[in-house]
Parts: C-alpha cells; structure tokens; sequence
C-alpha cells in the first residue's frame, strides 16, 4: 500500500481549480497549507498499478505547476509483491 505526501504548487492564481482537482481524485486527501501558494496532499493507493493510475492522472491537471514529495512509504506486502 503505497503512501506519500506531497507538496502542490498551483499555477499563479489556480489554487482553488487545484484544489477542486484534487479534491476529485480516487485516494487522495488535499488540505490548504499555512502558506497560501501550497496545498499539502497525502496519496494512499491500495496497489502499484493503482498508484501509477494516479500519478497519470496527477501530470494531467493543468493547474498544477510543480508536486514535491515529502514523504513515501511502501509496506512490507508491497514490496514481496513487487519482487515476483
């Protein structure tokens, strides 16, 4: 079960469409930051397929400038499945 947290930087004067973006999305949870140019999102995908799903659907939205990861982790389950 893959989870990371990332930090999405919107296009200028796009943080709200960002927002609503993600909002939309299966497996993910957004929240604004303190600082208003940033939204702090958490991915929490049940699979690998599941998580490069998400991750295409994540390069499509336009709004979205720049996504910094902060944070990952793969269980045990995953990575035993990964090596087969």
């Amino acid at each position: 079960m893959p989870i990371f947290s990332y930090l999405a930087y919107p296009e200028q004067g796009a943080k709200r469409n960002l927002f609503e973006s993600l909002k939309q999305l299966k497996n993910c949870q957004v929240m604004p930051s303190g600082n208003e140019e940033l939204l702090i999102l958490v991915t929490d995908t049940p699979d690998d397929e599941s998580e490069e799903e998400l991750q295409k659907k994540l390069n499509q939205i336009n709004t979205l400038q720049c996504l910094s990861m902060t944070f990952g982790y793969v269980d045990e389950k995953t990575k035993e499945f990964n090596k087969r």
